[in-house]
């Protein structure tokens, strides 16, 4: 199939939508932990793996099962995925036992990778002239997906319960699978790999490419704070230092989309050459966030207006540093750029699912603060490892 000259705006929407709620998938359990663990009969110190283990399955997804993108026809294998999705998200709605809910979540994060099938879908559909710009669209929305998840569960847990959102997920994700199966066009690519070959050069493209590995072990520290603060924080609020409803975690999370903003700022930063500088301010944006409620913690009013802050300016970075990383490794050429998309992505999250169980454990053993200390440590390890890019930069030739 050869690319369309333009591609139709309501099917840049369709793709847009389409990203943000099969992303959303992975995020739902981050507010909900509590709730979940309790029902389920998860100790407080294995309640981190319910978010755990989604983005240990989208971890391997992406190594895995998004590389099948260049062998198979992409519609079919997008519709299967979100099949697959849309059970695992039945199947979690109606556990009543910690290890089915766990299998469930290993499950959604496994399916819910059809997003990164998604996006290069969207550029394959492009012209040369309108690709940028188009998959620019298409990851806005998936950003939007991200960040709407935590709140929309939240609100939809604390009216009804958390079963309802996984249902109601489950419904959207089987609604959306009929809806791409009749709207999206065949695209057979022309494999001139098997996939054994394929994955195998997954490995070579990794060790030979330093700026995927560098910008991998940026973002998976940042991202591993990111899901370390996101795993804790909603335990924190709903516990007696703030005492926090559901609704009222929902309206927290959403302050902290104001974060999004940093985004279009960094890409137009990296336009300009400003990479290296700009990376060390997102990284350190991360350490801010940390920072700040060890070091004003204050009564609770003024604990709490600290704490949307923090979140505000670690969500910040993140962003920032998504799109600093993104742009580094698709100017490494076209050929490669899927998997090395796919890397760099299972990269950070598998750096996402190490803090967000070290979160769940610290905070279970040692309290808020520990939390806080070993989050500030992920960006922290991330800064230093940047300087060994910086010094370099600065030595004259």
């Amino acid at each position: 199939m050869k690319n369309h000259s333009s591609i139709a705006p309501g099917m840049v929407l369709l793709l847009a939508v389409a990203a943000g709620l099969i992303v959303a998938n992975l995020y739902y359990a981050q507010t909900l932990v509590g709730p979940i663990s309790a029902a389920t009969g998860l100790s407080p110190a294995a309640a981190g793996l319910v978010v755990t283990l989604t983005q240990v399955g989208y971890t391997l997804g992406l190594l895995f099962i998004v590389p099948l993108g260049d062998l198979l026809e992409n519609r079919r294998l997008i519709v299967v995925a979100l099949g697959v999705a849309a059970l695992a998200l039945l199947t979690a709605a109606f556990a009543t036992s910690g290890a089915v809910f766990l299998a469930a979540a290993l499950a959604i994060g496994l399916s819910s990778v059809a997003a990164q099938i998604l996006v290069p879908f969207a550029a394959h559909l492009s012209s040369e002239a309108e690709r940028g710009h188009t998959v620019g669209k298409v990851v806005s929305g998936l950003l939007l997906g991200v960040m709407l998840a935590r709140p929309v569960a939240s609100l939809v847990a604390d009216h009804a319960n958390w079963h309802v959102v996984f249902g109601g997920a489950a419904v959207l994700i089987g609604a959306l699978a009929l809806v791409l199966r009749v709207k999206l066009p065949q695209r057979m690519p022309d494999a001139t790999l098997r996939y054994p070959q394929l994955i195998g050069s997954l490995w070579t493209l990794f060790a030979t490419t330093p700026v995927l590995r560098r910008r991998a072990a940026y973002h998976a520290g940042l991202f591993g704070a990111f899901s370390l603060f996101w795993t804790v924080v909603p335990q924190v609020l709903a516990s007696p230092a703030f005492g926090l409803s559901q609704t009222g975690i929902a309206v927290f999370a959403l302050v902290g989309m104001a974060g999004a903003v940093a985004s279009p700022v960094a890409g137009k930063l990296a336009d300009a050459g400003h990479s290296l500088v700009a990376t060390a301010v997102a990284l350190g944006l991360g350490v801010i966030g940390f920072a700040l409620p060890l070091l004003v913690p204050g009564s609770r009013t003024v604990a709490l207006a600290v704490l949307v802050i923090a979140s505000i300016v670690l969500d910040m970075g993140v962003a920032a540093n998504l799109v600093l990383g993104q742009r580094a490794i698709f100017n490494l050429g076209a050929a490669v750029r899927s998997r090395l998309n796919g890397l760099y992505f299972a990269a950070f999250f598998a750096g996402g699912a190490a803090g967000s169980a070290l979160g769940g454990w610290v905070y279970a053993q040692y309290g808020w603060h520990a939390a806080l200390l070993a989050g500030m440590a992920l960006p922290v390890a991330a800064l230093l490892y940047w300087l060994g890019e910086a010094l370099p930069a600065r030595q004259p030739a």
